[in-house]
């Protein structure tokens, strides 16, 4: 029976453990909220928990030496856990309100150190307890032998799976349920410790006396562990969390591009922990401890090696499922890893058995050098964070780190003469001593670029690279492309800046939430007089637009305002009212950004506008399933009830307007307003502020108010669509094509239509071309991606005839007929006729355009050659090969 108790309280010790870390990714996931998408969430989570298991468990030694009843104090503390974090949801809330009274003007800097400190204080109280319980379990287990190697190795397996546990929980239940059921667990271990307490029999409590001895035994085993020994120990821990945070910043920017990543890596990470400390119990100690040093440096080192060839594997991996992906990705971070965290989890057995000569003290020996450790890991945590990482860059920080292991490492070797391993490690990582270029990282995708500028801090890895061509792209942590210079997407980024504008109709102030490369911006350019300010969170993107992109953007930012910020914090905190908001195209399915389509987001920029002011959020068609996107506009509609939707091209424009007056109709004057404000900015001028496609195209995107019926919305604090974008994408329910089946059947009637612009008897067939031609566009972009390419190629000629002025129908067309010129030329017809039947349907077609130029080189016609070339320059101004 005594036996069977002891058993227990292990297995009750590895449910602490699973609980543990099931709280600390559950509350990282949290402040992704605070954070947006970052490491800060995953430094400021990771140090609150090290900091706390430390600060507990060095104090709960002596705590332990002095209670007659330690396992009594574990279930109270496990309870209290539990109780805590069923209210740290309402904590965070208030925190947060609160942040944002106090501290409304302050810079980034600032409110991202102000949110760490607050929330490392939350969470510190939590993490204090959990450390507290480990010296008062090993307490309770001290009399049987190899007790402490035991007890943490079981912990840290415990430990793994919790750290995957919240990847199964939050699809399926979301955050605030998943918070609760791993409480709910901690109250039943905590009702199991107690029983297991009060069970103990009568000849195993301790008396008072037995404790004063137990006590000055402990006080005499403080003399032999010095502070230098403590001191090296925590050197390692905080090189461990330095790797630890190093690995997720490098492999999650490869990996899984959701919060999944952290969970994974915990598991990883906590699993070598536990097999090594589960190993310890049978090796040599003063063998190991001179092995040990030069394994995890080595294997530290090899890590950075394979970071470029599990890049290029994950590029062209294909997944079933994202239970599949998460086993394989997992797998491979493993064979990464694991080495090394096999060896973080030997060392503590193995001092604390070379410390203790004998079995006295063992214990108090562990809990000490276990504080230390944790201690040092939260330091190392924050160092690597805050200032290493954005100073340094991730591949110097871990070469760091495995320096400072290896050092702090020989001060327990028995012979030092292994210090010259240091020669070999330093000749190991010099070639990798930085990032990889993103052609060896993305070998398929991205072969023939080069990197020409890269930027790194704790918010992302912002990377701009030039492709064979000429053209530029931005990535933001190498997996994210954000902008291209190409000119198509150039068009379609100034349209998300120009269908806003025209919106308004007459306006003088514009927010950009989020800058890029400043060509969404740039679309603003034509409007007279117009105020314009960008929030943007990446400094590298802020630096990137103004160096690598001005060509393309038309030096914007020279301009406009640019804020360096977070989105939501500066809508929040921000006094300003603006005509005009746009929110930028973003990926939904990352932790944190799904917040920035919530009803809260939504309703934090309708403050902002100004009376009559539009909002305009762009979403990417690619990025959703038809359920997904009907929780965002259902979101959108609950802040926005009048809200319209418009389609360009492959994005979805949601449009909303603020009116204090209830039954006001925002679109009912829309076409008058529209031809108006062209009509004002002059022939010049409103065509580049249409953008070459004039009112009536505009207005023939116009897509009615989809129905997205009753259901969930997007809420900050119950979020939605992060958890199920995932594992929709790996079922491959995210299709295009499904999507725009389903809007086509949510359009209005041409007539229906008109009536909500506003649109007059008189001009009514004017805007019935445009209104089907857009459609037209569309169901033949369906069709094509439905195989049916026949009838795409006639429905996207009855599109242009529709209306020629539609820029997407037109360049459509145009590609149509340029990928069958080879066969035009073998019937016979004359190449440069061919080419200039092309730019005659789409006039700033780039390969027809550049067909001629090369024509007129080849005949000699050096004029038409240099009105070709001028023109190219215009439109695609890094094309290498016009210069």
């Amino acid at each position: 029976m005594y036996k069977n108790r002891h058993l227990i309280l292990l297995l009750c010790y590895t449910l602490s453990g699973l609980i543990s870390l099931s709280y600390e990714v559950l509350w990282a996931r949290m402040l992704s909220l605070q954070f947006g998408v970052s490491i800060f969430g995953v430094v400021v989570t990771v140090a609150a928990f090290m900091l706390g298991l430390g600060l507990g468990s060095l104090y709960g030694t002596g705590l332990a030496a002095r209670c007659a009843r330690p396992l009594r104090l574990f279930a109270l503390l496990e309870a209290g856990v539990a109780v805590y974090a069923l209210l740290l949801p309402l904590l965070f809330k208030t925190a947060d309100h609160w942040l944002n009274i106090f501290a409304a003007d302050v810079d980034i800097t600032v409110w991202l150190a102000l949110q760490g400190f607050a929330l490392l204080v939350l969470m510190l109280l939590p993490a204090l307890a959990m450390g507290l319980a480990f010296p008062l379990v090993l307490r309770s287990l001290n009399h049987i032998v190899g007790s402490l190697p035991l007890l943490y190795g079981l912990n840290a397996c415990g430990g793994a799976i919790g750290a995957v546990l919240p990847l199964l929980l939050l699809p399926n239940f979301g955050w605030t349920v998943s918070v609760r059921l791993i409480a709910l667990l901690g109250l039943v271990v905590a009702v199991i410790a107690m029983w297991l307490a009060v069970r103990e029999d009568e000849d195993q409590h301790q008396t008072l006396a037995e404790v004063n001895v137990r006590h000055a035994e402990m006080e005499s085993d403080e003399q032999q562990l010095r502070w230098p020994a403590l001191l090296s120990y925590a050197g390692i821990g905080a090189a461990a969390l330095m790797l630890e945070i190093g690995w997720t910043r490098l492999f999650g920017m490869v990996m899984l591009r959701t919060e999944y990543v952290l969970g994974v890596i915990l598991a990883v990470f906590l699993s070598g922990i536990g097999m090594g400390s589960l190993l310890g119990r049978y090796l040599h100690a003063s063998r190991w401890l001179m092995i040990l040093p030069c394994v995890a440096a080595l294997f530290a080192a090899i890590s950075l090696w394979t970071l470029a060839p599990v890049s290029a594997w994950i590029e062209q991996a294909q997944f079933s499922s994202l239970l599949t992906a998460l086993l394989w990705q997992g797998g491979v971070l493993a064979l990464v890893t694991l080495p090394v965290t096999i060896v973080f989890g030997a060392w503590l057995p193995i001092l604390a058995r070379k410390i203790s000569a004998v079995n006295v003290g063992h214990a108090d020996h562990g809990a000490r050098l276990y504080g230390a450790n944790s201690i040092g890991a939260a330091l190392g945590s924050l160092l690597a964070g805050f200032v290493l990482l954005p100073w340094l860059g991730t591949t110097q920080t871990m070469i760091l780190a495995l320096l400072l292991l290896f050092v702090c490492g020989l001060y327990w070797a028995p012979q030092r003469k292994i210090a010259w391993f240091i020669v070999p490690l330093l000749l190991i990582v010099w070639p990798v001593y930085d990032l990889p270029p993103v052609a060896s990282l993305l070998p398929q995708a991205q072969a023939d670029s080069r990197d020409i500028y890269r930027y790194e801090d704790a918010v992302s890895i912002t990377h701009v690279i030039e492709q064979s061509d000429g053209q530029r792209l931005l990535l933001s942590d190498l997996q994210r492309m954000d902008a291209s210079t190409d000119p198509a997407a150039v068009a379609l980024q100034q349209n998300q800046a120009r269908l806003p504008l025209l919106l308004h109709g007459d306006p003088a102030s514009v927010l950009f939430l989020g800058l890029g490369t400043g060509i969404t911006a740039s679309g603003s350019l034509a409007f007279n007089g117009l105020e314009r300010t960008a929030v943007e969170l990446s400094a590298g993107a802020i630096m990137a637009a103004a160096k690598w992109f001005s060509e393309v953007n038309g030096n914007v930012q020279d301009k406009m305002q640019v804020i360096h910020h977070d989105g939501r914090h500066f809508l929040r905190s921000s006094r300003q009212q603006f005509d005009v908001i746009v929110g930028d195209v973003f990926h939904p399915d990352m932790a944190g950004r799904s917040a920035l389509l919530s009803v809260q987001q939504f309703e934090r920029a309708r403050i902002r506008l100004s009376e009559q002011g539009w909002f305009v959020q762009w979403l990417a068609l690619n990025q959703f399933d038809v359920q997904a996107l009907q929780v965002v506009l259902r979101s959108f509609r609950q802040v926005f009830p009048d809200m319209a939707v418009f389609v360009d091209g492959f994005r979805l424009a949601l449009a909303g307007q603020r009116s204090d007056n209830d039954g006001a109709e925002p679109l009912r004057h829309q076409a008058q307003r529209m031809h108006e404000l062209l009509r004002a900015l002059g022939d010049e001028k409103g065509h580049i502020a249409s953008g070459g496609e004039g009112a009536w195209t505009w207005l023939g995107r116009y897509w009615g108010r989809p129905q997205a019926g009753d259901g969930v919305v997007q809420n900050e604090w119950s979020p939605q669509i992060e958890f199920s974008l995932p594992q929709a994408r790996y079922r491959g329910d995210i299709d295009v094509a499904s999507v725009m089946d389903w809007l086509l059947h949510q359009r209005p009637s041409p007539q229906q239509a008109a009536m909500d612009l506003g649109v007059t008897q008189i001009d009514f067939r004017s805007f019935e071309r445009a209104y089907m031609g857009t459609e037209l566009a569309q169901r033949s972009w369906l069709a094509r991606l439905q195989g049916r390419q026949v009838e795409a190629n006639r429905l996207i000629r009855f599109a242009y005839k529709a209306n020629p002025a539609d820029r997407w129908a037109a360049m459509t067309l145009a590609d149509d007929m340029l990928s069958t010129l080879p066969q035009a030329l073998q019937r016979g017809m004359d190449e440069q006729q061919a080419l200039q039947a092309i730019i005659d349907v789409h006039p700033d077609h780039v390969e027809a355009l550049r067909g001629l130029w090369q024509l007129a080189r080849q005949g000699g016609d050096q004029t038409r050659a240099e009105g070709y070339q001028q023109k190219l320059r215009r439109l695609s101004p890094l094309d290498r090969e016009l210069h």
